[in-house]
C-alpha cells in the first residue's frame, strides 16, 4: 500500500514536519554519495531516494529539537509515594554516531519518588528524545538517568538498556546474536538490595 493510499484511510492522518531548506541541502549530499559509489541517481528507483533519505535522517535525529527535562516537567504531580516506579520494555531506536547505523532494543527505567511523580508516558518520551540523536549506548543510558535525577529529584534512578547494534552485525566483527547491556544508577539504587529488586522485576513476566 502506498503512502497516498494510507492518507485516505479513515483515522489515519499523515503529518510531515520537515525543514524544507535542510531537506534540499541533505538530499544533494546524498545524491553525490550515491553517484560516488557508482550508482545512477537518474534511474527510476533512485530518483526520489536522496529526498527520502533526507527526510528519514531528519526524523531519526529529531531528538535534537526536544527538551527532555521540559517533557518531564510538563506532567509532574505532587504525590506522597516512595516506592519503586518502573517502566520497562521501552522500545529504543537510535543511530550509532560512529557508523550512522541503527542500534535498537529495550530500555528499563525506574525511579523512587521524593514528593513528585511523573506521568508514565513521559518516561518513554524522554527515552525517545535522547535516542533520536546520534548516540552511543553508554551515553544514552546516563543521559536518561541524569535527566530524571535532575528534574524529579527522586530518591534514586535506575536505567538499564539492552540493544543490538547493526555496526557489529552487518560489518566489522559480524556477530549476529550479540546484545549490549548498559546500566546507570543513582541514590537508593546504589544499594544492593534495591538494585537486586529492580533487576528481578524487569526480568519477571508479571504482565
Amino acid at each position: 500500500m502506498s503512502h497516498d493510499e494510507f492518507d485516505n484511510i479513515e483515522g489515519y492522518t499523515k503529518i510531515d514536519r520537515y525543514n524544507l531548506k535542510l531537506i534540499d541541502n541533505i538530499a544533494l549530499k546524498y545524491k553525490n554519495i550515491l553517484n560516488a559509489i557508482g550508482e545512477n541517481t537518474e534511474r527510476e528507483g533512485l530518483l526520489k531516494t536522496p529526498e527520502r533519505v533526507a527526510k528519514a535522517i531528519q526524523y531519526l535525529t529529531h531528538g535534537y529539537d526536544l527538551n527532555p527535562e521540559e517533557i518531564l516537567r510538563s506532567a509532574m504531580f505532587e504525590e506522597d509515594y516512595k516506592q519503586m516506579v518502573i517502566v520497562k520494555d521501552i522500545e529504543v531506536y537510535s543511530m550509532c554516531e560512529h557508523h550512522l547505523l541503527p542500534f535498537f532494543g529495550k530500555a528499563h527505567v525506574a525511579y523512587i519518588p521524593n514528593g513528585y511523580i511523573v506521568g508514565l508516558s513521559k518516561i518513554p518520551r524522554v527515552v525517545d528524545a535522547f535516542a533520536r540523536r546520534l548516540q552511543v549506548q553508554e551515553r544514552l543510558t546516563t543521559e536518561i538517568r541524569d535527566c530524571i535525577e535532575n528534574t524529579l529529584k527522586p530518591l534514586g534512578v535506575a536505567v538499564v538498556i539492552e540493544c543490538s547494534h547493526l555496526c557489529m552485525q552487518m560489518r566489522g566483527i559480524q556477530k549476529q546474536n550479540s546484545v549490549t547491556t548498559t546500566s546507570a544508577f543513582t541514590g537508593e539504587f546504589l544499594k544492593n538490595t534495591t538494585r537486586r529488586e529492580f533487576i528481578s522485576l524487569i526480568g519477571s513476566k508479571l504482565h
